[in-house]
């Protein structure tokens, strides 16, 4: 699996090609800056990309600024997002985009290795993975989605998470039965029926996490 990286941080950025490539993925490129992020995707197609939110030579959200701008030029095309602390606006723009394949973790994430790069594995597979402080802060911003019941919205953060129906019912100490009924409430209730294009389970995600922190970028 080849792996973009936009990480102006010598240390971090070495220190995630060394891990990277001892777990059956290849760093094409390291990018230290948003133009140099934007020109490796295009020239490299990677099959994942992770980046950091601020990049030079501001150190804002020319980040998330290229991610963006990347799914744009490139639809689909998987975007892992790290960052130092949570930043609610910042995941908001990412998830404005309603397509999978959108990451957004703390950066003190990657050395929990195995938890890392299966979200890399994920969202490389058009899923999400969503750092639990990031869905936390979330859920406090905007107005909840009001015809979703108190359960409905735990699944849905859990599926935000990345886990299967299986791990949500452990945690919620519910049968899947119940965890597969409610999040037939959720497609239903967001009107997301079973012609629609794309999973459905990631929309759905991307729609309730959006309804608490998306905020467009400009055009």
């Amino acid at each position: 699996m080849r792996v973009v990286i936009a990480e102006d941080n010598v240390l971090l950025s070495s220190g995630l090609e060394l891990l990277l490539n001892s777990r059956g993925f290849e760093v094409v490129t390291i990018a230290v800056d948003a133009a140099g992020f934007l020109t490796a995707v295009k020239t490299h197609r990677p099959d994942v990309t992770i980046v950091d939110v601020r990049l030079p030579p501001t150190f804002r959200d020319e980040g998330v600024r290229a991610a963006v701008q990347a799914r744009r030029d490139h639809p689909g095309l998987p975007v892992l997002v790290l960052s130092q602390y949570v930043e609610h606006e910042y995941a908001g723009r990412l998830l404005a985009d309603a397509r999978g394949g959108i990451g957004y973790l703390l950066k003190d994430r990657v050395s929990r290795v195995a938890e890392f790069t299966d979200a890399l594995r994920r969202v490389a597979d058009g899923g999400t993975a969503m750092d639990p402080e990031v869905i936390a802060q979330l859920l406090t911003h905007g107005d909840p989605v009001d015809t979703l019941t108190p359960r409905e919205r735990e699944v849905l953060a859990l599926m935000a998470e990345g886990h299967s129906n299986a791990t949500i019912a452990q945690r919620l100490l519910i049968t899947d039965n119940a965890v597969h009924k409610h999040i037939g409430n959720v497609f239903l209730k967001l009107g997301l029926s079973a012609g629609d294009s794309g999973h459905r389970r990631v929309r759905a995600v991307l729609a309730y996490l959006r309804s608490r922190g998306g905020t467009a970028l400009p055009q």
